[in-house]
């Protein structure tokens, strides 16, 4: 790595300033693919303000090279001016790594093949290493920008906006992308706040890559392409949208997802972009295309001795040396794909922005001379292109003559030379049926066609009329059959009648003006006023209820509730109802005058409804109704099965067990449609959930046994009496187990109770208990918010509940945490336990969890009774009643039902 010479700096100078997220993370992508990287992850935290991260596996920095990486115009890429003829890589000034030191704390890990352990280094404002340490990161190199902008308040308060640190993240999304599809042999990955935001892995070709990048939905529409000049030595690939594909989906409002590329740099160049937009929308006859950007991919290779990219400091803008001849080159490549531009194009262009052929019927006097011009205009072109079909047919096409260009579409050519219709010898094509022709040919118009329409005459109606009867165009009438069996002149005789609801209004009482706009509510029942105030009072008494002990309480009150307390709610419920039946009575009473007044009004001033199609209109277009589906019975299959036999073996399988082991519930098989077991629990049945076990048995352990990391604290927080709860507190905190005192007499103490619950806490000793200095220098993280109050509570429950295990010492947010992450392994459990899982599991609950802890700590039981087994004849007919069968006979669910208890 050297420094540029000064007559170098003076023409590759470009003092460049950071000025967004989006320029840091460009610049350290560059470096990155210089240094032959295939790997490349960047972090950002906080939009990239906090910190940004990019890590790649490229060559590394030497550690010769490592004092002079960040001083500005120090390069290994190029050593002179000259070298810009034989430009190789993204950069070339040695300003970036200096740019960006200049506006934030960047540290740099690097190591290269020859290292054996990587550096990290500590650069400061001018690019300088202020501290150097060995770390174990593998090969590569890992720049980390800390606090961007963190001496330029104003630039940092732009970004203050949530909308624009959003964008940036969208526009560092962006430039991954079209980085991913010119590199496809590079795996990219983006992370925001540790969540991956978008990634792309290594791909075999460009192909491979647009596929990763914008979906197969969008490549299905893209065709490649290429193009060669070997005289310019200009060539051109890529991937542009097939001929006549939908719009939609092939084009964009906005250009980022139209990538172009010179010499594997993308970059915007608007002279391109212009020939693209315009050859793309000239395909389509409507304006749907205008104003969108095509989404493709153009490659652009040109000796690096034909491009200037030192033009911005991004490197985004580039000068072409042969710019006219790569746009010719770019333009038979969309010919060959699009076809020729369309003739009215062609000839707008030609006269003009403001110029446009002329309708055949326009022959105003002024504008002859303009018309003539312009078909001679067209007959020129014609004569033109009927020479230059005369000449492709002598002439083998140029893709297959021995020149020194060529162009391929990938097929796309021949196909779009068999569509184009073939000229015509006569005539100037315009349209489908149109064609130029002399003015002294087109027809001559009339006095009517030549006078100006008028506003009034527009407006009645009366403008356009009908050539031949002279009468302004009548309204569309549907014409519709008669029906069979009816006869048209009852049709007539209908349509006289017709009612318009939109000029005639019915007088009819609907529901609107019953309610007048306001709603009635219904009248409550006695037993409803007693559990709306009830409901209150349950919930005052015990806040915690569940919804199900709220109605059981209310229920069993209504039960003991006296006949005085009784006939009080019934007054309440009768006067509700009277007021009801009055108000109802009250609105008919004034719907039933409306109705009067409304028929009064429409027979003394019935308006002149004018002749509708609507009843036309409804038969037509009215939707049809839909019959009512009645559901199809469920099939069935009647088997024979023997409630007795059935019972039988069951109580022999029951005996068996008892006399083999102790009694017990007895796993006997797995619903076929659910993860609950079935078990014999002496001569009842009934279901076991596995999971909510495991749950409490998890939790069980980690109250038991898990000791929460903590993670040492910046400033250590000093204990006080009133964060404990008292001087009785510090002086038992004071007289826990405590480790072996260091050369300064500091201790920490070590008793389980402290270090399981996330606390390491520091005892300085002094002469007296009053001057003993405690402070915790470590919390768990892992816990939200746990603070010094939590070790209170601990020594709380050590003084008053006289707590002696880990279990009794824990706080609330530490036993919330592991209810959490009991919650969490058990659901990694499989869905479907095999058979010695779920006897495991039944097994250790009978051995760890007590007869009373039979619930999960969300309160749900263990075990839902089903059933008892039957002992008699008439208990098991009774039980086959209530499966819905007939005696001797179950139905199939049943019967697969009772295999699975079997």
């Amino acid at each position: 790595m050297k420094q540029l010479p000064a007559d170098t700096v003076r023409l590759l100078s470009s003092s460049q300033v950071i000025t967004s997220m989006t320029n840091v993370v460009k610049e350290l992508l560059e470096n990155a693919l210089d240094a032959g990287a295939s790997t490349i992850d960047v972090k950002l935290e906080n939009y990239g303000l906090d910190r940004i991260e990019v890590r790649d596996n490229g060559c590394g920095i030497k550690a010769s090279a490592a004092p002079v990486m960040a001083i500005r115009h120090f390069t290994s890429k190029i050593h002179s001016h000259e070298d810009l003829e034989l430009l190789q890589t993204y950069g070339f000034r040695g300003e970036a790594l200096s740019s960006v030191c200049a506006v934030a704390e960047v540290a740099i890990t690097t190591k290269t093949e020859d290292d054996d352990i990587s550096t990290q280094y500590a650069l400061n404002a001018q690019g300088s290493i202020v501290s150097q340490k060995p770390t174990h990161l593998g090969q590569g190199t890992t720049v980390s920008v800390l606090k961007l902008f963190k001496n330029l308040p104003v630039r940092r308060q732009y970004y203050s906006s949530a909308k624009r640190c959003k964008d940036e993240v969208k526009k560092i999304q962006d430039l991954l992308v079209a980085y991913a599809i010119v590199k496809p042999q590079v795996r990219l990955t983006l992370t925001h706040n540790k969540a991956v935001v978008w990634q792309k892995a290594k791909a075999a070709d460009q192909r491979s890559a647009l596929l990763a990048t914008l979906g197969s939905a969008t490549l299905a529409n893209l065709l490649p392409c290429h193009h060669c000049q070997e005289q310019a030595e200009i060539f051109l690939e890529g991937f542009f949208p097939k001929p006549g594909a939908d719009v939609s989906s092939t084009s964009t409002s906005v250009p980022d997802k139209t990538f172009i590329f010179v010499n594997n740099r993308p970059i915007h160049h608007k002279d391109i972009m212009k020939l693209l937009r315009q050859h793309y929308a000239a395909q389509y006859a409507d304006e749907s295309a205008q104003n969108r950007y095509p989404v493709l991919m153009l490659q652009i290779t040109v000796p690096p001795s034909a491009v200037d990219v030192n033009l911005t400091p991004d490197k985004t803008q580039v000068l072409l040396h042969n710019k006219e001849a790569l746009l010719t080159a770019l333009e038979a490549l969309l010919v060959s794909l699009y076809g020729y531009r369309p003739a009215h194009d062609s000839a707008t262009e030609r006269l003009g922005p403001d110029a446009s052929f002329s309708p055949p019927w326009n022959t105003d006097a002024g504008k002859a001379e303009e018309e003539i011009s312009a078909i001679k205009d067209a007959a020129g072109f014609l004569a033109l292109k009927e020479q230059s079909d005369a000449a492709a047919r002598d002439n083998p096409p140029l893709s297959r003559q021995t020149s020194k260009s060529s162009s391929s579409s990938s097929a796309a050519e021949d196909w779009i030379v068999d569509q184009m219709p073939a000229a015509p010898e006569s005539n100037f094509s315009l349209g489908d049926d149109e064609s130029v022709r002399l003015p002294s040919e087109l027809p001559a118009k009339s006095k009517d066609q030549e006078a100006h329409i008028s506003a009034e005459d527009w407006s009645k109606g009366t403008a356009l009329r009908d050539p031949v009867s002279g009468q302004p165009p009548q309204p569309v009438a549907i014409h519709q059959g008669a029906a069979p069996g009816r006869r048209a002149a009852d049709e007539i005789e209908t349509n006289k009648r017709t009612v318009n609801v939109i000029t005639e209004k019915r007088a009819a009482l609907t529901a609107f003006d019953l309610i007048s706009n306001r709603t009635l509510r219904a009248p409550l029942s006695p037993v409803a006023l007693f559990e709306k105030e009830a409901r209150v009072q349950v919930l005052g008494e015990k806040p915690s209820a569940s919804l199900q002990e709220i109605s059981n309480a209310v229920h069993d009150r209504w039960k003991n509730l006296s006949e005085e307390d009784r006939k009080k709610y019934e007054e309440k419920a009768k006067k509700q109802l009277e007021h009801h039946d009055r108000t109802c009575a009250a609105k008919l009473a004034s719907a039933g005058g409306a109705k009067e007044r409304r028929a009064f009004s429409a027979a003394g001033q019935k308006r002149k409804a004018p002749v509708s199609n609507q009843q036309l209109l409804d038969e037509l277009f009215s939707a049809p109704q839909k019959k009512p589906r009645t559901p199809s019975p469920k099939p069935s299959r009647p088997l024979q099965c023997c409630m007795s036999s059935l019972r039988e073996r069951l109580q022999r399988l029951s005996s068996s067990w008892n006399t083999a082991a102790p009694r017990g519930p007895r796993l006997l098989n797995r619903l076929a449609s659910q993860s609950i077991w079935v078990i014999l629990c002496g001569q009842r049945l009934k279901l076991f959930n596995p999971f909510r076990v495991q749950e409490s048995l998890l939790l069980r352990r980690l109250m038991r046994n898990q000791i929460l990391p903590a993670v040492t604290l910046q400033n250590a927080i000093r204990v006080t009496e009133g964060s404990l709860g008292g001087s009785d507190a510090m002086e038992s905190l004071c007289n826990m187990e405590k480790q072996t005192p260091d050369v300064n007499g500091r201790m920490f103490i070590s008793d389980p109770r402290v270090v399981a619950n996330g606390f390491q806490v520091r005892l300085t000793p002094g002469g007296a208990s009053a001057q003993r200095h405690l402070e915790v220098t470590a919390l768990a993280d892992c816990v939200p918010f746990l603070a010094v109050e939590d070790l209170g509570e601990i020594m709380t429950a050590v003084l008053r509940r006289k707590a002696q295990t880990v279990q009794e010492c824990r706080p609330l947010k530490v036993s919330n945490f592991l209810q959490s992450e009991a919650v969490r392994l058990a659901r990694q459990m499989p869905a479907h336990l095999s058979r010695e899982d779920a006897e495991d599991i039944l097994r250790r609950m009978q051995q760890q969890l007590g007869e009373s802890e039979r619930t999960c700590f969300h309160g749900r039981p263990f075990l839902q009774p089903l059933c008892d087994i039957p002992q008699t004849e008439r208990q098991a007919k009774a039980l086959v009643k209530t499966f819905g069968a007939t005696d001797g006979q179950l139905q199939q669910k049943d019967v697969a039902f009772a295999d699975d208890l079997i």
